[in-house]
């Protein structure tokens, strides 16, 4: 059978849908490793916050056949750094539904905002310490580890980089 997969701009209408997935996503990841039964990065979980990122940010959600299965935002300028910047990226947010990981669409999903914007130098995204899995993955897409920040006592996160030829 042949799937339609799309990464289309995310509307308010979304953001229901992209919080559910958001909360599935991040507590799974999360439980996975024994962290906590729940949790993940400020307001993953809130639709005001969605709506809010919708609206201040490069928010994309991702279909495959009509259904929402993750999505990601990201914006000019460094995240972790209080520098802004126009041909410098950050990658704020990724996440993919446990049903719908390891299919090739968080690789989908890297390859499309690179191409989308052309103009980025340089890419910056962090990643819990824990989340060796997706450290492989950003590892595997071009992206180096420049450091770590300690977020609050229990929780670190590896900071990484891609710069763009």
């Amino acid at each position: 059978m042949n799937h339609q997969f799309q990464i289309i701009e995310a509307t308010f209408e979304d953001a229901e849908e992209l919080t559910r997935a958001s909360r599935i996503s991040f507590d799974d990841d999360t439980s996975k490793h024994g962290i906590a039964t729940s949790g993940g990065p400020p307001g993953y979980d809130i639709i005001e916050k969605q709506k809010f990122w919708i609206e201040t940010t490069n928010y994309y959600k991702f279909v495959l056949d009509n259904k929402i299965v993750g999505g990601m935002f990201l914006n000019s300028g460094l995240e972790f750094s209080k520098t802004s910047s126009d041909d410098n990226y950050c990658l704020i947010r990724l996440f993919i539904l446990p049903d719908f990981q390891n299919q090739g669409i968080g690789t989908k999903a890297l390859k499309f905002i690179e191409h989308e914007f052309p103009q980025a130098k340089k890419w910056t995204l962090d990643t819990p310490h824990w989340a060796i899995r997706n450290h492989h993955f950003y590892e595997k897409m071009g992206y180096v580890k420049i450091g770590e920040q300690k977020i609050t006592n229990r929780f670190t996160a590896c900071l990484y980089e891609k710069k763009m030829s």
